[in-house]
């Protein structure tokens, strides 16, 4: 028996030259959210919504439990899509038409589909281009509560793994997807005293004004946690955990450096604005659009402003409303000429519609 061994060097995920329009991904694994990486994500995004914290209020509601965040929803179902779409990408560009459905309780099990939509080569970097992707995940498939949670595109700048290799251009239409809010009826046996003492008095409907900046009081550090967090996910993009392999080539990933999973500083916007924005939510409608526009380094602290855009009502339903906003993430670095001064620099935006209690229906 010989005693050499046969090597096979792996390569996990697609490279740009892998993908094609209309192809068609059934993403491995799914996950099941069990009442640990609930509780683990909730309290790492500093979530105060009581519909994720507290079973009584969201029953009163007509939910049937605790309510997963819509920001757990987006990264379970999201870093499902990583290992097919982006393990070797060099950053996620934008994130389209993010739409929610069907609550998501403790012990749903998520599964996710993408669809390529686009495939586009770098005009000025030949190793790289941009794949348009819409994806789209259900809970509880081949069960009588089986729904759409979540649908979205996203667009990600992905790696060529051969210099020569052949790419596939060219950009086909998303699919219609039936995704709608499904959220309990109102009532008029609810008895609102027994409830509106646990959220804040001053984020209702009526609360909000067009043209409004609201500047959030807290911040939130991240340090290495962040790469337990990524693998709580199952996020496998190595730019986020592999130290090595940046060291090795620092010029060619994003600050030459392990760069923050775009989810974190994502989630963390929505909760640091959750006391003033989303504490009297029922859900988020739609992500029209968003991105990141700044790299999250490890020691660096996460802020978030939210400007109101519009409010309109939420149709068929006179106790909610709809309040249009765009929710902006920062971080502070350190003036390298003026160390004693501090600039300010815009990680993250997001246009997030949410829907609202009206204090007409719920506040006594």
């Amino acid at each position: 028996m010989s005693e050499k061994l046969n090597r096979i060097s792996k390569t996990t995920g697609n490279f740009l030259e892998d993908f094609r329009p209309g192809q068609h991904f059934r993403h491995k694994g799914g996950k099941t959210i069990t009442e640990g990486i609930f509780t683990t994500f909730t309290e790492y995004t500093m979530t105060t919504n009581p519909l994720s914290k507290n079973s009584r209020y969201a029953q009163a509601l007509g939910f049937r439990d605790l309510v997963c965040p819509p920001g757990l929803v987006m990264l379970v179902a999201f870093s499902q899509t990583v290992e097919d779409i982006s393990e070797n990408a060099r950053a996620n560009l934008e994130y389209i038409n993010m739409r929610f459905g069907s609550p998501v309780y403790i012990g749903d099990t998520i599964e996710v589909e993408t669809k390529v939509l686009g495939v586009r080569p770098s005009k000025s970097r030949p190793n790289l281009g941009i794949v348009h992707v819409q994806s789209t995940a259900c809970k509880n498939i081949g069960d009588h509560d089986e729904a759409i949670v979540a649908t979205w595109e996203r667009k990600v700048q992905v790696y060529k793994n051969l210099e020569h290799a052949e790419v596939h251009p060219g950009q086909i239409d998303g699919d219609t997807i039936e995704c709608e809010p499904s959220l309990p009826a109102y009532s008029e046996s609810i008895k609102r005293s027994n409830i509106s003492h646990l959220t804040n008095r001053d984020s209702y409907f009526e609360d909000f004004e067009p043209g409004t900046l609201i500047e959030h009081s807290r911040g939130r550090v991240v340090t290495d946690e962040h790469i337990h967090m990524t693998a709580i996910l199952d996020n496998t993009s190595q730019v986020h955990c592999n130290k090595h392999m940046i060291e090795k080539n620092p010029e060619q990933y994003v600050g030459g450096k392990l760069i923050i999973y775009g989810g974190i500083p994502f989630v963390l916007c929505l909760g640091l604005s959750c006391p003033d924005i989303g504490d009297n939510a029922i859900g988020d409608l739609i992500y029209k659009t968003g991105s990141h526009s700044a790299p999250l380094f490890s020691g660096e602290t996460v802020y978030a402003e939210t400007e109101i855009l519009s409010k309109k009502d939420f149709l068929g339903r006179p106790d909610l409303g709809v309040v249009e906003t765009r929710l902006k993430g920062h971080k502070f670095e350190r003036d390298q000429a003026k160390m004693d001064e501090w600039n300010k620099t815009q990680i993250f935006s997001l246009d997030r519609d949410l829907i609202l209690k009206k204090r007409s229906h719920y506040l006594e």
